[in-house]
C-alpha cells in the first residue's frame, strides 16, 4: 500500500521541487549556507510554511541542513544553480510552467491519441517559441543542461578517431558539438538547425573558432549537411514512424560510404520493463506531439537496417539515455 500511495501522491514531491526551482532556492544558496530566516527573506517567502518547505527539501535530499543552516547538496549545487553551466533547472522550469498542467490531460490523451498541450486551443508551442528570442534562448539553455551528461559520454566512448567531421542535427546551442570537439582536437563540426538559432549557437561555440560552423536549414525541407558522422540527439522521438524513417533515409543519402549515423535519447529497454524514464518520456510525446513516441534500441536497429545502414552498435550513456550508431 505504501508504494501505491507514494506513486499516487508523487505530485506532492514533484511540485515541491518545481516550486523550489521556480523560486530560485538553489541559485540563492549557491555555495553559501543560510538560516531559515535568511533563506526565506532572500527568496521572498511568507513565514507560515517556509520552514516546512525547506525541511521537505532536506527530506527529499535536495538540500542539506546542519546547525540550523541550509545549503545545496552536491547535485543541486551543480545542476540547479542558474549560474552553473550544467544547469538543468531550465527544463524543470518549463515542466513547471507547461508540462505539469498539461499532464492533467493524460487520461484524455490515452483515450483520444491527441496532444494535450497548446494544440488543444489551436496554438503551437514551437511556433511561439521560435518567435520569441529570449524564450528561445532559455529553452535552448534548458536543452543544453539536459544533453550535457550524454554529450560527455559520447565524446569519450564513440570511436571518433575513425572520422574527422561531424554534423549535429538539431544542434540548439551546440552543446554536443562543443563537448565533442573539446575532447577530440582532430575533429571539425557543423551545427544544423533553423536560421533563428544561429546567434545562440555562435555565442555558445565561439571558443571553437573555425573548427565549427553553423549550417541553417530545416530537416523537413532541406537535405542534411555533408559530414562523416551525423548525430541526432533527442530528435527522432518527436515524430511519427514515417518521419523517423524519412530522417534516417536523409542521413543515409548525406553520408559518404563508411560514414556513421549516431542517435541518442531515452531509449526504452528492449524488454520494455525497466527504463521507466523512457516509457514516461514516450507518454510525454503523446502529451506534446501529434505522432511522436519513444522506442527501443531494437526498434532503431531495425529501422537503420531498413535504411541501408550496417553493423549497428548500442551503448548505454548515462542515466536513462543510450545511443545506437551504425555505418553506411
Amino acid at each position: 500500500m505504501e508504494r501505491i500511495l507514494g506513486i499516487g501522491m508523487g505530485f506532492w514531491e514533484s511540485r515541491t521541487l518545481l516550486s523550489a526551482v521556480e523560486l530560485g532556492v538553489f541559485t540563492t544558496l549557491g555555495t553559501r549556507s543560510l538560516t531559515c530566516e535568511e533563506l526565506r527573506d532572500e527568496v521572498g517567502l511568507h513565514p507560515r510554511a517556509a520552514r516546512d518547505f525547506f525541511d521537505a527539501l532536506v527530506a527529499m535530499d535536495m538540500l542539506r541542513r546542519a546547525d540550523g543552516r541550509y545549503a545545496n547538496t552536491k547535485d543541486t549545487g551543480q545542476y540547479l544553480d542558474r549560474n552553473r553551466d550544467e544547469y538543468v533547472g531550465g527544463f524543470l522550469e518549463m515542466a513547471a510552467a507547461r508540462l505539469y498542467g498539461f499532464w492533467d490531460g493524460l487520461t484524455e490523451g490515452l483515450r483520444t491519441g491527441q496532444p494535450q498541450n497548446e494544440a488543444k486551443a489551436g496554438g503551437d508551442f514551437f511556433v511561439a517559441l521560435y518567435q520569441d528570442p529570449q524564450r528561445l534562448r532559455d529553452f535552448q539553455r534548458a536543452m543544453t543542461g539536459l544533453s550535457l551528461p550524454s554529450a560527455h559520454a559520447i565524446a569519450e566512448v564513440f570511436p571518433w578517431q575513425r572520422w574527422h567531421t561531424l554534423a549535429d542535427i538539431g544542434t540548439a546551442q551546440g552543446a554536443l558539438l562543443r563537448t565533442i570537439l573539446d575532447h577530440n582536437p582532430h575533429l571539425t563540426g557543423i551545427g544544423f538547425d533553423l536560421p533563428v538559432v544561429e546567434p545562440i549557437f555562435a555565442e555558445y561555440t565561439a571558443a571553437l573558432g573555425d573548427r565549427s560552423r553553423f549550417h541553417p536549414g530545416d530537416f523537413f525541407t532541406d537535405e542534411l549537411p555533408a559530414a562523416a558522422v551525423l548525430v541526432f540527439g533527442h530528435i527522432l522521438h518527436d515524430w511519427d514512424l514515417p518521419t523517423k524513417r524519412m530522417l534516417l533515409d536523409k542521413a543515409y543519402r548525406a553520408l559518404p560510404a563508411g560514414g556513421a549515423v549516431l542517435i541518442y535519447e531515452t531509449l526504452i529497454d528492449d524488454d520494455r520493463r525497466t527504463n521507466l524514464a523512457a516509457l514516461l518520456m514516450s507518454l510525454n510525446m503523446l502529451i506534446e506531439t501529434p505522432g511522436g513516441f519513444d522506442y527501443t534500441a531494437a526498434d532503431l536497429r531495425n529501422w537503420l537496417s531498413e535504411a541501408g545502414f550496417r553493423d549497428p552498435v548500442t551503448e548505454h550513456l548515462t542515466g536513462a539515455e543510450s545511443m545506437v550508431w551504425a555505418v553506411k
